[in-house]
């Protein structure tokens, strides 16, 4: 993994913060240190591998791109690609397409039909959330199964809580985590699987949690969330002055 970098920030330390500054970016010097003295690495084996060539080149054949770096690198500037060659409606949906690739047409069907409607709906979320936590640390980093209250007041280990999201952490982008994780993914296990998700990622420590059972609310707070100060995209919408589509921030 990379190693995150300091904060910089556009004033003077003799100078008190404008009020447009802490509108614009999200993380605070003090969240920004938390993030760097935690460290929470996932050590990838060959299966894992396996899975991230798959889904690399699931997303290259969606973008019509691929890039020069290997591995985990590559993923994330393919995936950089994705965002902002689109809208943030077509960037969902090409993810959405990405994530049924990868499963036989077949398989989603029958899950849907036969084991989404068994105990409202339980049965099935425990058993994603299960191989959620088994088959995606390649993409996520290290995470476990835990317990989430659902709607109907009771509780089911349906959650997944990943410490430390690597997709997030290598991204340092808002719109990507949205656009092309947390929006995409919410769909497709509704959509396609019948398993309603909401997921709940952590801005100040990268942590994300999934809820398995639980429908998204309409008023979703990550919605608005800002601008990481880290944000590549966002540098590059602060260096340069023209509004071409490779420096137009995806959140602005």
């Amino acid at each position: 993994m990379s190693t995150l970098l300091p904060l910089t920030f556009p004033y003077s330390s003799s100078k008190k913060p404008t009020a447009t500054s802490h509108r614009i970016f999200r993380l605070s010097a003090q969240s920004q240190e938390t993030i760097q003295k935690t460290t929470i690495e996932y050590k990838p084996g060959l299966l894992d591998h396996v899975f991230l060539n798959l889904f690399r080149n699931k997303m290259v054949q969606e973008v019509g791109w691929d890039s020069k770096k290997p591995g985990y690198d590559g993923l994330i500037d393919v995936a950089n690609r994705l965002m902002l060659a689109r809208t943030n409606s077509e960037t969902k949906e090409a993810a959405v397409r990405i994530l049924r690739s990868l499963f036989p047409p077949l398989l989603l069907e029958l899950y849907k039909i036969l084991i989404s409607p068994i105990g409202q709906g339980k049965l099935a979320s425990v058993m994603v959330a299960r191989v959620t936590a088994l088959s995606c640390q390649w993409l996520m980093g290290t995470c476990k199964v835990n317990e989430v209250d659902l709607p109907d007041g009771s509780s089911l280990p349906s959650g997944v809580f990943v410490e430390r999201c690597k997709y997030l952490e290598e991204s340092k982008c808002v719109g990507i985590c949205m656009n092309t994780c947390k929006l995409p993914t919410q769909a497709f296990f509704m959509d396609h699987m019948g398993v309603p998700l909401l997921m709940e990622p952590n801005f100040n420590d990268y942590s994300c949690q999934f809820k398995f059972g639980v429908t998204p609310p309409e008023d979703d707070s990550t919605l608005n969330e800002l601008c990481l100060e880290i944000c590549p995209n966002a540098s590059r919408r602060r260096t340069v002055a023209t509004s071409t589509l490779e420096m137009k921030c995806p959140k602005a």
